[in-house]
């Protein structure tokens, strides 16, 4: 058992129970050592005299010269009797070993009050005892790491669980202990006495220095007084003392309580009695010796109150409890220990509770006994105990007077039976702890006594030589056989008393207090010590606590008994009665705070926020993309503006209705000239034309109803126009063009009105047409083809009306045109129209339509061949002329752009002439052009119309035309020729035999059974990726070893602060990730040091490290960092939470630099841990700048704005500033981040000054060409000692165009050139800015450009081709860059006959048209002309090209193939390489290399290009890779 009543963490008294920081007295083992004992005190003053007698140390050190700890502040408790703990070290006893604490505190110590003491002993002599219990021991300092011994409250409790839900639990936190206690059985824990364990006044000048000081008012000795002289100072913010909470009214802080720190105002008053006395003495010095400094007269007053303070304690109060003396003191022994025992504590406060009346007294000097108001404005006959704890303003004590009477009512009050009866203002009502206004004293003190490891009844008397009872009632007969049966059912120990103490509590108080006497070397009756001469110790003795009252509020002599710790019958001023609860006001009842009232919704909404950092960022970075995106079409579309304009200036404004359950959308409808209706859209690009013939019938439409704006526009064999005006005027204005139309063109109009909602009934839509027309073609072909109709696709319920309006239904052009996937202007759409349209109405229909796809399908390539011949014989005179094959060609070049100028076709034009021998006709026959077409016959009867929308369910059985590499045998050489299959009709490059230059590969059996081939799999992939897979996997082992040690050390080895047992899983998560978050954010710092990987990558550690991944493994550390900080984020969540809702006891343990447990008990809210503190506002920063780094980061986002990615990206200084800051401030442990960031960091500063001293020099562009496709040719010097491999890329920047950043662009001219080259594309603002700044030389030579700034070079995987016998280049688009530089640097040396590993590449070219890229052309040109050994083999894949087998396609595939044969060049490049149609087929091409080229083992393979080309790349080699066969290692780039 075991708190003060009055004392629960306070100490009464001016000093109060105050933590002024961690004061030097303090370590963290509760206390600390001096270096020396202080004999001599130097006055306060530097012109003091010295005292001439040793001043008492108020932290208690010294005391002792042996052993100087004893006694001292923070110095363990001694025991007199064995500990006995659970496992006989430190684990409390509990349930179920001891009975429940609550359920022992109703049965022995409920009861009711108002029985008189029996030796009359008064209310002021229990509180006098109370005040001397916390000037020798105070253990209620919670300890840390905390412990807890809840209190289970049984359920159905009346006070604490009215409810009945079962769940109560009364917070109880252990007391600090020594830790170098609690180690073994043979040394228990053992807790510490937080004030000095001497009679020395620590409770009226504090336990150190510092405290005493800040007391002080250093004038004149005395004591720091307020406005009131006979109160003390009130309590100021550095006075950091405990201010536990009202539980009555819940008001906290300092505020009232005079820096005293105590529960109740009873004992409360005996420090401001000390301070008035203690002033009075200053005084009385000051008059007797005028000469004396402060620290002079405040050293002999305090003197003085300390041996007036000891006797009374000693020889008056003492002997009026214990009802016997103490022996005669025979002077100070040196070798006694005086240390306090928890049994002496358990033992006083046990006897002492049971005294407590439930209100007190207040009295004037004429023993009028005086009415106290009450909070609700009533009165009552005596302060109530329960409602005054930690009361900061009560009217009725607002005086000195008010402080008087309080005195003089205790001096009078009897107090309350020395029984087992404990009133219930303590036992039900006493301040609680944590969420709790109330606990249970009794309770709370026998789980102190289980803290203390106190050891049972017997085991006590045992241990101190005392009997032992033999049962029950003979431990106190007085009390009820009742009583002691239901405690004994509990728990078979107790300690209790009757009347006096029992003769335990009489042993363990009087040996206690005899110690401290003779163990004391300042004790008062001490000769030796000087203090005092023995007229003095004479006096001393001589003065008794009436003496101080008389002295202190100044009462007649008459109004106080001369022992006022005992009322005796005749005394002054009895009690009008003894108090019981009733007519005092009731207690109020128990409150459960919540610390986290009124704080969820703000915490939610802050986590909200915080997830939606990347929302924002992603909305900022979508205007920012949005805008740059406007500047972008802005400069792309300068010179368009105007012809749009011109284009929509005859045009009529409106909304046209596409059907139901669909959006209108703005066009624009123009008449025009030539009996057209054309119909734009917002963009002003065609939408549909309608060719408009006498003596065609227009239905005019209008709406009757609903505005009267909308009309329905019918013409016969179109779908019709539904359009939707403004207004009426507006739609009238349309209908008067429209008549006028018809009027001039002698059209027929017909107008009708109908309501609007019948007119959106009648209407037939485009998508309604598009219904129609799907059935058309399906039974067109299925009657082609013999198909059956189930086979042609599912038909509509109504089928048969359906299929008659189908086929009843005729062709536009417009419609023909869609169909084929062309367009309507097309000379092929027209010659194909008009040869179907047979009796030329305009429309196809279905027998038309059906004549002209029968030859298609079915025809014999004669019939084909005839029917275009028929096609474009416009003059129908049976012959074909030149012009009209000219014609016909210009048509099938329509498909790729017209990428042939005039001359070109005209060559082509006379070239097949001439190689069909007819070079001296002007007119062919249809048998002259069939002849012409003789070696084509294979494709003429693959030819077919390609509709859409039927080409999945007529899906013709076709081979690729593609042409691939295989391996033909071969006259010398002796593994034969490469050839371009699948015919030697096709056309093919013969390549001259090459001998056997290759290193033999070994070969392995191929591995069957699919476990097997899934080893095999997983074998080649780490064979191609192993590199990576061992950086990945040390990189990762390094970042889990990491969060392992720190979750390891959190856990299980850091030192003791309670932490990992708050929030285990907050605490690991947060402490591991911010090590690997550490690391990552430090070491992905050397994936950009681009100088530094350029001249690694050169180096032997090239075989073990994937520099050329340095770009990928910088965006995979960064994605881990991110989720990483995400739990990182998310575990501090967890935290704030859990601190938010943890008791100020706790945290302080927790977190002992950052907050001081002052009994408030409140923990800082929520978003002080967010925004009022370092690492939480540097956490909401963080995460602010990795949202806006990340998103603007991102590939989308980096195509449309890359100078919002490049600035963006320089926040990365912010992020290092922040990281610093946020580990920096140690709120939990050391700064440890420098520990990982100072070494990439320099490395990183280091590259980035060699860039810096690079980027300073300007270089002067010596050419600029602007090239087709938006391609920009620059070409500038070489810079001195500039140095770089073909592949390689660098950096610049142009600051005419306002700006500093840097751009990467590969560099296209070889390393053995005098001047660097770029070839820059527009694409991007910045790229388009660039263009339009070198189209303008501003002056002559190379002062008329614009200079550059560079950085690099550097490297890349590309320039590792030459490391390979056989190497595959793959360019897409702008990705050809770095393959132009390789071929030009690969002829080179070839022509100088280096020797050079590689011996064959091949280069395949992907483009949309050759147009995009002809600068490349002329490349691929000039190194064909030097390519003298054959080590270059160049496929161009053209995509634009579309690979169906239409009429155009294959006779364009025809002109092409000829051309090649006859001019051995190609006809849309003009280059020898072969020019293929559609996508590369990149397996198929893969698998041929490995029968080409079986002796090669490796075969290195470069790409670049749009993602989804690598992708497919990537994709075939992996495929490729399963086999047994030459291994494919790729390396690509992506754009």
């Amino acid at each position: 058992m075991g708190n003060i009543p009055g004392q629960l963490q306070s100490r009464s008294g001016v000093a109060s129970w105050v933590r002024l920081g961690a004061l030097w007295e303090r370590e963290k083992h509760g206390r600390a050592r001096p270096s020396c004992p202080r004999v001599v005190v130097v006055a306060g003053r530097l012109d003091s005299p010295p005292l001439s007698w040793e001043v008492q140390r108020y932290d208690g050190w010294f005391n002792n010269l042996r052993h100087h700890e004893l006694g001292a502040a923070g110095f363990r408790l001694q025991r007199r009797v064995p500990a006995n703990y659970a496992d006989g070290v430190y684990q409390a006893l509990g349930e179920p070993l001891l009975p429940n604490p609550r359920l022992l505190s109703d049965a022995a110590t409920r009861g009711p009050a108002g029985q008189a003491s029996l030796r009359n002993r008064t209310v002021l002599g229990v509180f006098f005892g109370y005040h001397v219990l916390s000037d020798l021991v105070s253990v209620e300092t919670p300890g840390c790491p905390a412990e807890f011994l809840n209190i289970r409250i049984p359920p159905g409790d009346p006070v604490f669980d009215p409810n009945g839900r079962g769940d109560v639990v009364l917070p109880f936190q252990r007391s600090r202990w020594d830790p170098e206690s609690g180690q073994s059985p043979s040394n228990p824990r053992d807790l510490t006495n937080a004030v000095t364990g001497w009679l020395d006044g620590s409770a009226i000048y504090g336990s150190s220095h510092s405290w005493s000081d800040a007391l002080r008012s250093f004038s004149g000795g005395q004591l720091a007084s307020g406005p009131d002289p006979a109160f003390p100072r009130n309590a100021q913010p550095p006075l950091l003392m405990w201010s536990a909470p009202d539980p009555a009214s819940g008001q906290r802080g300092p505020g009232g309580l005079y820096g005293e720190g105590t529960a109740t105002p009873s004992c409360r008053r005996w420090g401001l009695l000390w301070f008035r006395y203690h002033n009075l003495c200053a005084q009385r010095l000051a008059r007797q010796h005028p000469h004396w400094g402060d620290e002079e007269l405040f050293q002999h007053a305090r003197k003085r109150v300390i041996a007036t303070y000891q006797n009374i304690a000693l020889y008056e109060w003492l002997p009026s409890f214990l009802q016997q003396a103490p022996v005669k003191y025979a002077g100070y022994n040196p070798f006694l220990d005086p240390s306090i025992s928890p049994e002496f504590l358990v033992a006083s406060e046990q006897f002492f509770s049971t005294m407590v009346p439930p209100g007190v007294y207040m009295r004037n000097a004429s023993c009028h006994f005086q009415m106290v108001l009450t909070k609700d404005l009533g009165s009552s006959p005596a302060l109530r105990v329960c409602n005054s704890y930690w009361l900061r303003e009560n009217a009725n004590l607002n005086s000195a007077q008010a402080v008087d009477q309080l005195l003089l009512g205790m001096a009078s009050q009897i107090s309350e039976l020395e029984d087992r009866i404990v009133v219930e203002d303590l036992r039900d009502y006493w301040p609680g702890s944590g969420k709790f206004s109330r606990t249970d004293y009794v309770a709370s003190s026998i789980q102190r006594g289980r803290d203390m490891g106190l050891p049972s009844y017997t085991q006590a008397l045992m241990a101190l030589g005392l009997e032992i009872p033999r049962n029950w009632s003979h431990i106190n007969p007085n009390v009820d056989a009742q009583v002691l049966e239901a405690t004994a059912a509990l728990y078979n120990q107790d300690l209790t008393s009757h009347g006096d103490p029992g003769s335990l509590f009489s042993a363990i108080i009087l040996d206690q207090f005899v110690r401290l006497r003779d163990g004391d070397r300042y004790w008062f009756e001490n000769t030796r010590n000087g203090l005092f001469s023995k007229e003095e110790i004479a006096e001393i003795k001589n003065t008794t606590f009436w003496d101080v009252l008389v002295a202190v509020t100044n009462v007649n002599h008459s109004a106080l008994q001369p022992n006022v710790f005992i009322w005796h019958d005749g005394a002054p001023c009895p009690q009008p009665r003894q108090l019981t609860t009733q007519g005092l006001p009731q207690c109020v009842p128990l409150t459960v705070f919540d610390y986290f009232e009124g704080s969820g919704p703000g915490f939610g909404i802050t986590i909200v926020a915080l997830c939606c950092l990347p929302l924002v960022s992603l909305l900022i970075s979508g205007v920012v993309a949005h805008f740059r995106g406007r500047e972008r079409k802005r400069l792309q579309k300068k010179g368009k503006e105007s012809v749009k304009k011109e284009a929509a200036k005859d045009g009529v404004p409106a909304m046209e209705w596409p059907g139901p359950r669909e959006k209108s959308c703005p066009i624009t409808i123009q008449l025009l000239p030539d009996r057209r209706l054309q119909v734009l859209d917002r963009q002003l690009s065609v939408l549909r034309t309608v060719q408009l013939q006498p003596p065609q019938q227009v239905n005019l439409i209008l709406s009757s109803n609903c505005g009267r704006h909308t009309l329905l526009l019918k013409i016969p064999k179109e779908y019709d126009l539904v359009l939707l005006f403004n207004s009426e005027e507006e739609r009238g204005t349309f209908v008067q063009h429209l008549q006028d139309f018809c009027v001039h063109w002698s059209l027929g109009l017909d107008v009708a009105e109908m309501r609007e909602n019948e007119l959106f009934r009648r209407a037939v839509t485009k998508q309604q047409r598009g219904r129609i027309l799907e059935i058309f073609f399906r039974y067109l072909f299925a009657q082609v083809l013999d198909i059956d109709q189930a086979d042609a696709g599912t038909l509509p319920l109504n089928s048969s009306q359906k299929v008659r309006e189908a086929l009843t239904c005729e062709l536009s052009r417009a419609e023909f045109a869609e169909s084929l996937g062309l367009k309507p202007q097309d000379m092929f759409v027209e010659s194909m129209f008009s040869l179907a349209d047979k009796d030329g109405n305009g429309y196809l229909s279905f027998r038309e339509f059906l004549d002209i796809l029968v030859v298609f399908m079915k025809g014999s390539p004669e019939d084909k061949s005839r029917l275009m011949f028929t096609m474009y014989d416009l003059d129908a005179n049976g012959f074909l002329s030149k012009d009209e094959f000219f014609t016909m060609m210009r048509s099938f070049i329509e498909i790729s752009n017209n990428c042939l100028s005039k001359a070109q076709l005209t060559e082509v034009v006379e070239s097949m002439f001439r190689e069909s021998g007819f070079q001296d006709k002007e007119e062919l026959t249809w048998e002259d052009f069939h002849f012409m077409l003789r070696d084509h016959d294979s494709e003429l009867r693959r030819t077919q119309l390609c509709v859409r929308g039927v080409g999945d369910i007529f899906k013709p059985n076709i081979s690729c035309r593609v042409s691939f590499i295989t391996r033909t045998p071969g006259k010398r050489g002796g593994w034969g020729a490469l050839v371009l299959g699948p015919a030697a009709s096709h056309g093919c490059r013969v390549v001259g035999p090459t001998p056997r230059l290759y290193t033999e590969a070994l070969k392995e059996k191929m591995q069957r059974g699919l476990l097997a081939q899934k080893l095999r799999q997983y074998k080649r992939f780490v064979e191609n990726y192993r590199r990576h897979i061992v950086c990945v996997v040390v990189f990762s082992a390094i970042c889990a070893g990491l969060f392992a040690e720190r979750a390891y050390y959190y856990a299980f080895a850091s030192p003791p602060s309670g932490i990992a047992e708050t929030t285990f899983v907050g605490i690991i998560l947060s402490r591991g990730t911010a090590a690997s978050i550490s690391f990552m954010f430090s070491y992905i710092l050397l994936t950009m040091c681009r100088n530094l990987i350029t001249f690694l990558r050169e180096t032997f550690l090239n075989r073990y490290v994937p520099f050329d991944a340095a770009v990928d493994f910088h965006r995979w550390i960064a994605m881990a960092a991110v989720v990483l900080a995400i739990l990182h984020s998310a575990g501090h969540a967890v935290n704030v939470f859990i601190f938010s809702v943890s008791p100020l006891s706790l945290l302080a343990c927790i977190f002992p630099n950052i907050f001081m447990n002052d009994g408030s008990q409140l923990p800082q809210k929520f978003y002080w841990w967010f925004f009022q503190t370092v690492p939480g506002m540097t956490g909401v920063l963080l995460l602010l700048v990795l949202a806006i780094m990340y998103v603007f980061a991102s590939h989308h986002f980096r195509r449309h704005s890359f100078r919002g990615f490049w600035l963006t990206h320089h926040l990365y200084i912010v992020l290092y500033v922040l990281l610093i800051i946020h580990g920096s401030f140690g709120l939990i442990q050391l700064p440890r981040f420098y520990i990982y960031f100072l070494v990439p960091a320099l490395i990183y500063v280091g590259d980035k000054l060699v860039s810096l001293s690079r980027k300073k020099v300007e270089i002067s562009v010596v050419k600029a060409e602007l090239l087709p496709s938006g391609v920009t040719h620059l070409q500038f010097q070489r810079p001195q000692g500039f140095e770089y491999k073909s592949g390689q890329w660098v950096r610049i920047a142009c600051l005419a165009l306002g700006t500093n950043e840097y751009h990467p662009f590969t560099l296209t001219s070889a390393p053995h050139e005098d001047t660097l080259s770029l070839h820059i594309r527009a694409v991007g603002p910045w790229t388009t800015r660039l263009r339009e700044t070198y189209s303008l030389p501003k002056g002559d030579g190379c002062a008329r450009y614009p200079k550059l700034y560079l950085d690099g070079p550097f490297g890349e995987g590309h320039q590792e081709w030459h490391k390979f016998e056989v190497s595959v280049l793959v360019g897409g688009g702008i990705g050809v860059t770095p393959f132009a530089s390789i071929l030009k640097d690969l002829v080179f040396k070839s022509s100088l006959g280096s020797q050079m590993l590689c011996k064959k590449i091949y280069f395949i070219w992907v483009t949309r048209t050759q147009r995009q890229f002809e600068w490349l052309a002329d490349i691929i040109r000039e190194v064909e002309e030097n390519d003298h050994q054959d080590l270059v083999s160049v496929h161009i894949y053209i995509t634009q090209l579309a690979e169906k087998f239409d009429l155009r396609t294959t006779m364009l595939y025809i002109c092409e193939r000829h051309f090649q044969k006859v001019l051995n060049r190609s006809l849309f490049t003009g280059l020898r390489s072969i020019t293929h149609f559609g996508r590369p087929p990149f397996e198929p091409f893969f698998k041929s290399l490995q029968e080409v080229h079986p002796q090669v083992p490796k075969i290195g393979v470069f790409s670049c290009g749009p993602p989804g080309m690598t992708k497919n790349v990537e994709k075939a080699c992996q495929l490729i890779n399963r086999l047994d066969q030459a291994h494919f290692v790729h390396h690509y780039e992506n754009f």
